[in-house]
């Protein structure tokens, strides 16, 4: 899920993506913000991609 936070799809495309309800998707995202000690999606990604978590040339799909 942490690889499709960094694209541009919306909550309800990531839970269709994952074939997850938008409100399970938000559940989660909560989750990782918490996790990660951020409070939005860019801030999720950019702190991800500096732990090295994400690379930046890393395929969501």
């Amino acid at each position: 899920m942490l690889r499709l936070l960094a694209t541009e799809l919306s909550v309800s495309e990531i839970g269709k993506a994952l074939f997850l309800s938008p409100n399970t998707i938000r559940t989660h995202m909560r989750a990782l913000y918490r996790k990660l000690g951020v409070h939005t999606r860019a801030d999720a990604v950019a702190r991800a991609t500096a732990l090295g978590l994400l690379r930046e040339s890393e395929s969501p799909v």
